[in-house]
């Protein structure tokens, strides 16, 4: 049986988050994996034939479209889970799973994606979910209890891995716990780069305000550049309004279209800002560099004047300055692709078992290794003394 115990928020929508679970469980592929709701059709498939458990939530009614509804039920979902018999506790938490009980003598480490962002950045969320007048102003009432219960459970894990020292910095301010940082993993092996470029730029995004297509939209119009975007939201009819003959919406595309279009593009525009944002470092990994606005996560990720180039100003002038000056520099795509494997799944696999080899219980110490010779062969387990030992 398990000594370890995998935790996830849920499984209704597929994002870093869940990939990020996907990742856990390549290194632990015989751990349970806790988590409140789990849509089938809405799994990695990495995590089609995990050992996935389930709350009594995965048994309400519409689920999938009322998920946020059901938002005061979670914390009791994750606390009614029984991991007892667990000695090391790895959760994936965005929101309710680092609030999982524990026994007295277990490790829980918390991956946090970031504090629980409708709580404590409410404004910012319902601006990032596109809720209507009545939900902003009725929901922040209700929001007292589920802050209270947050910064109660934030004390339950005993160590925190951020996702970017942007996370870690808010982690540090809301909780008032120190997190050590391992970005995100992408898959590099997912994308291969071209043997030539097209005349367009790219947007890989889910089309919702914040994200700020606008801008890029708004730019392209002015300099009659193409731009292609893929994806789809609540904010695509607007966008839509806004954009001109060179501009080309299409929806939601198949991972081979999406590497396809990354790989060709003349440069990702990256016009938001993210927490963290993998999409910049799966176009280098594609071979292709990124402009991006100069905040967030992407100041940890984009290496100026190497695999891509910043703006300042969140408007479209600023950003019609930044593809102007990309235009008339030229792009190493090996050293772009290389930067990308620097955040590559085995990388981040690598460097949390070797965190988790140096908190873990000794009781962990087998499955560990075993994580390890998965990830990289038996050799790897000399370089964890205390756990061969």
């Amino acid at each position: 049986m398990s000594k370890i115990a995998l935790v996830h928020d849920y499984f209704i929508q597929m994002g870093g988050a869940e990939r990020v679970a996907a990742v856990m469980h390549d290194s632990f592929p015989s751990a349970p994996i806790y988590t409140t709701v789990a849509l089938p059709h809405r799994l990695p498939d990495e995590l089609r034939g995990a050992d996935i458990r389930t709350s009594a939530m995965q048994r309400l009614p519409g689920m999938e479209r009322r998920f946020r509804q059901y938002f005061m039920l979670y914390p009791f979902a994750v606390e009614q889970f029984d991991l007892s018999e667990y000695d090391l506790i790895l959760s994936s938490s965005s929101g309710y799973a680092k609030g999982v009980r524990r026994s007295r003598n277990a490790i829980h480490v918390c991956y946090c994606h970031t504090p629980m962002r409708w709580v404590w950045r409410y404004q910012d969320y319902a601006e990032r979910e596109s809720f209507g007048g009545m939900a902003r102003s009725i929901l922040p009432m209700f929001l007292w209890g589920l802050k209270k219960w947050d910064l109660r459970a934030a004390q339950q894990p005993n160590y925190y891995i951020a996702n970017s020292q942007v996370v870690a910095d808010r982690i540090k301010k809301i909780y008032g716990r120190e997190a050590i940082v391992i970005p995100r993993p992408i898959d590099v092996d997912r994308f291969e780069p071209a043997s030539f470029v097209e005349d367009y730029y790219l947007i890989l995004s889910r089309l919702v305000p914040y994200k700020r297509i606008d801008l890029a939209i708004e730019a392209c119009n002015k300099l009659g550049r193409r731009l292609v975007i893929i994806g789809d939201g609540p904010d695509r009819v607007r966008l839509e309004k806004l954009a001109g003959p060179t501009v080309q919406f299409l929806g939601r595309q198949p991972d081979t279209q999406v590497n396809l279009y990354a790989s060709r593009c003349r440069a990702l525009l990256f016009p938001g800002e993210e927490d963290f944002g993998m999409v910049p470092l799966e176009v280098n990994a594609a071979g292709r560099p990124v402009i991006a606005y100069r905040a967030g996560g992407a100041v940890e990720t984009v290496v100026e004047g190497v695999t891509g180039i910043f703006f300042d100003k969140p408007n479209s002038t600023a950003l019609i300055n930044a593809i102007e000056e990309f235009e008339i520099r030229l792009w190493n795509t090996r050293l772009m692709r290389e930067h990308a494997e620097k955040f590559d799944r085995k990388v981040f696999s690598f460097r949390v078992l070797q965190f988790l080899g140096s908190v873990a219980p000794a009781s962990c110490a087998s499955e560990l290794l075993e994580g390890a010779r998965l990830l990289s062969g038996s050799q790897v387990g000399r370089t964890w003394p205390r756990l061969a030992s």
